[in-house]
């Protein structure tokens, strides 16, 4: 267990799927040592590390309007499809409190993937220390780019780590973690592509930042290729990896029946290969 690392992919409320399954770790008392999170994985990834059963789940599924995190109006006004204040500021400090006394004396290693903008890298940060802090990390690994805004972070303007590093077994690799646990919320097969449409939204949005516009245009072959080494190596027996058989729900879904399904699925899902995983960490 030592050498074992767990890798979570964003999506947005696709990240429910993820919980599902961290929801049903949790229940087993299983905690792996490194956890590396990516977006909406990086919310998941601080989830673990406070060992809040429920709590990714209760953020991501909308039950009441007046506290939700799409609104319309509000997005008009602050320019970004996600009220990114509540979900790292209201929901963490009021609605959902999350305990950073227990992230904080967590014995895990945690990192969350973050694509600096003016050099276009992902960069892997943490912190122990200053909760608000650790929340302005959540919040820029997140920040799609066109519908949410930069972050700052240290004076530095960060964008969803996605960008950059999607799904990060090879950092994992990388540091010396020869196991990797990887939960993805995309259904097999799945190839992401770049219509010219959008690449010149990105080049005019983000002219002032023209390495982040490079590695934006370069995502899906990078993507691509990512799943390429993750199927390799799971074909290999090197990895273990969990996606969805379901229909993966949209990033912006907003159905609670739908979200919630998502959720069961993924924790079905680990409920019936739990063994397996046991016997892939034991080797």
């Amino acid at each position: 267990m030592k050498k074992a690392s767990l890798v979570l992919e964003g999506g947005a409320t696709r990240g429910v799927f993820s919980a599902g399954v961290l929801d049903f770790l949790m229940e087993k008392e299983l905690y792996i040592p490194y956890v590396i999170g990516v977006s909406a994985g990086a919310c998941n990834a601080v989830d673990y590390l406070s060992r809040q059963i429920g709590r990714t789940k209760d953020c991501m599924i909308p039950r009441d309007k007046k506290n939700g995190y799409m609104n319309l109006k509000k997005a008009l006004k602050t320019k970004s499809l996600f009220d990114m204040d509540m979900i790292f500021d209201r929901y963490p400090k009021e609605l959902f409190p999350f305990d950073f006394k227990t992230y904080q004396e967590s014995a895990l290693r945690c990192e969350m993937a973050v694509t600096n903008c003016l050099t276009g890298k992902t960069e892997y940060l943490d912190d122990r220390e200053d909760e608000d802090r650790l929340f302005t990390i959540c919040r820029a690994s997140c920040s799609m780019p066109v519908v949410t805004p930069m972050v700052e972070i240290d004076g530095v303007p960060y964008l969803d780590g996605g960008l950059s590093d999607s799904v990060p077994v090879a950092r994992a690799l990388r540091e010396g973690y020869k196991k990797c646990v990887v939960v993805l919320t995309r259904n097999a097969g799945y190839r992401k592509k770049l219509s010219h449409k959008a690449a010149v939204i990105y080049h005019s949005v983000y002219k002032e930042y023209p390495e982040l516009v490079k590695t934006i245009c370069r995502r899906p072959v990078m993507y691509n290729r990512t799943m390429e080494l993750i199927e390799r190596l799971e074909k290999d027996g090197h990895i273990f990896v969990l996606r969805p058989f379901e229909p993966a729900v949209s990033r912006t879904e907003q159905d609670p029946e739908v979200l919630e399904s998502f959720y069961r699925h993924g924790y079905d899902l680990m409920e019936s290969r739990y063994e397996e995983l046991l016997s892939y960490l034991d080797r």
